[in-house]
């Protein structure tokens, strides 16, 4: 009880969780090297849970192994055999995210530190992601050499590969500061940007960044050839359907993108599971159709 008042009041002793933000006092609450406050958090701040991987987190659904997924497992196991950079790159929804990570579950499950930013982010705030994805304990330095050189003998210490998603929110700075970390004589880093929008231009137009990405991959959607064999091993409600109505499925409202097919999947799985005597049939799949974006075609 001492121990932990004494921690309490003077601030010495307490940690904070990097993931979550919860707090505890070291020795009393938790052990002394604890850096997270639960496995759940722990593993957070590495990769997300494989059913996290589906968009909705789709239940019953299954990574598949497309071209692109196959292509992507080999480009990443070069990279990190390189300790290179790569940048994953396409539009929205194709799969870019699921196939990195669940091919990092596969090469490096316990040295992948994931960075996802929502904004555009300043060079501060990728220092600061940095330091908690890392799980470094204590509060960040305040000085910007003094943090740039803790973050640099931290990833001289063990290899990592440092996944920087929804890299198009970045800013032609953030992308510079990466490389800059990249590039220390010291550092023992792969480097991975995925990202849709931009991401591209940004990176092929500075002739600094693009000549140390080591392999480029650009994903596109399913080809028509590819539904009828990809589609019904992705989730079992579609089994045993017509090729012809995946197809037109297809041509109406997926259009080769992995996100829509999963909103699709969805809703059938919700009226089958309502009605479980429905047949899945070009009817049902224009109930399914009424759903969803008016970019449809009838």
């Amino acid at each position: 009880m001492r121990k932990r008042l004494a921690a309490v009041q003077g601030g010495v002793g307490e940690v904070e969780c990097p993931e979550c933000g919860a707090r505890w006092v070291a020795g009393v609450d938790r052990r002394s090297d604890a850096l997270y406050c639960s496995t759940r958090c722990k593993v957070k701040a590495w990769l997300p849970p494989p059913r996290a991987d589906h968009y909705l987190s789709l239940p019953d659904a299954h990574v598949m192994g497309t071209a692109a997924r196959k292509e992507t497992l080999a480009n990443l196991g070069e990279v990190i055999a390189a300790r290179g950079m790569m940048c994953v790159y396409g539009a929205a929804g194709l799969g870019k995210t699921m196939s990195v990570n669940a091919s990092l579950r596969e090469l490096a499950p316990g040295v992948t530190r994931r960075i996802e930013f929502r904004g555009r982010p300043t060079v501060l705030d990728i220092r600061h992601n940095l330091f908690n994805v890392l799980g470094l304990p204590g509060r960040p330095p305040r000085q910007p050499t003094a943090f740039d050189t803790l973050l640099k003998d931290v990833l001289a210490d063990q290899f990592r590969v440092l996944v920087c998603d929804e890299a198009q929110w970045l800013r032609e700075e953030s992308f510079e500061y990466f490389r800059h970390l990249f590039d220390d004589l010291y550092t023992d880093i792969a480097v991975v940007f995925v990202g849709g929008g931009n991401t591209y231009e940004v990176l092929a137009g500075k002739d600094m960044l693009a000549s140390r990405v080591h392999i480029w991959q650009e994903f596109r959607p399913l080809t028509r050839g590819e539904v009828p064999t990809t589609i019904p091993a992705y989730h079992p409600v579609w089994h045993g359907v017509d090729p012809d109505d995946l197809l037109c499925c297809d041509d109406v409202a997926a259009h080769g993108v992995f996100r829509t097919w999963a909103k699709i999947t969805y809703h059938l799985g919700r009226a089958l599971q309502a009605t479980p005597d429905l047949e899945v049939n070009r009817d049902l799949l224009r109930w399914v159709f009424s759903k969803l974006s008016r970019r449809t075609r009838p």
